[in-house]
């Protein structure tokens, strides 16, 4: 699925399945409490916090999905291509990192 294509698939199942778009500023809150929840299992997984109980069934690709779904959502909302603002962002770190990371002395 190319981006685009997931950007109508969901403005789809938003349309019918969804009803209709939380507005931007509920869906920004519901963003953070996704990438919140992507934070917790990082930290469990591959940090120094532990699992709970409770944390057994936590599916980190499930997680990231909520994530990407919920950042689709604003793009949808907001009329943002985000093929095309992928592109841009890749063009100017591109550029501006060209050499940077290469002499980033504690990337060595």
């Amino acid at each position: 699925m190319t981006i685009k294509e997931a950007q109508q698939a969901v403005d789809e199942w938003i349309n019918t399945t969804g009803i209709r778009y939380f507005n931007e500023l509920t869906n920004t809150a519901i963003l953070m409490e996704e990438v919140g929840e992507v934070a917790r299992i990082m930290a469990r997984k591959y940090g120094e916090q532990s699992f709970k109980k409770s944390d057994e069934s936590v599916n980190l690709p499930d997680e990231m999905a909520d994530v990407l779904f919920v950042l689709i959502c604003l793009a949808n909302q907001t009329g943002i291509d985000l093929t095309e603002a992928l592109e841009k962002n890749m063009a100017k770190k591109s550029i501006r990192d060209a050499d940077r990371h290469k002499n980033n002395e504690k990337l060595k």
